[in-house]
């Protein structure tokens, strides 16, 4: 079981797992998950906890990070606004982003809108609904057609 939480920085989600919080920064690119050595940054394949935690370098040079966060079989996209890489991410059932287009190519259960959404859901031609957290037991618990949530 997992949670998910926004924070007040939009380009923030936390995910909550039974041993550890991990804070995922699209503004600095940085997985924090108080580990001795420090916020986890770039490319690369990391085990958090309960989590694995892919992290793929996009864009220019592979400036940018995207993440591809898995717990107990539920994947995670973290794209936020990032267009680039969504082939190399792959399925997600629950995406963290503020891209259409995004949303179109990987096809979530779930959207949780990371800044502006209302663009996000005029385009897609959906409401979102806003909760204080997303709270995940099994991939079952997720919707059966797309939903989008903003957390506040």
């Amino acid at each position: 079981m997992f949670e998910i939480e926004g924070t007040k920085n939009p380009d923030e989600i936390v995910i909550k797992t039974a041993t550890k919080n991990i804070t995922i920064n699209m503004g600095e690119f940085t997985v924090d998950a108080g580990l001795e050595v420090g916020k986890l940054t770039g490319p690369g394949e990391f085990e958090v906890g309960e989590a694995t935690i892919r992290g793929i370098g996009v864009g220019e040079n592979k400036a940018s990070t995207i993440y591809d966060i898995e717990i107990g079989g539920v994947h995670i996209g973290v794209t936020a606004g990032i267009e680039d890489g969504l082939d190399d991410l792959g399925i997600s059932d629950i995406l963290c982003t503020t891209s259409v287009r995004a949303v179109r190519e990987i096809s979530p259960k779930l959207v949780i809108a990371m800044g502006n959404v209302d663009g996000m859901v005029t385009e897609l031609k959906l409401t979102a609904r806003t909760e204080k957290k997303i709270k995940v037991k099994k991939l079952e618990d997720l919707p059966l057609a797309l939903e989008v949530v903003v957390l506040n």
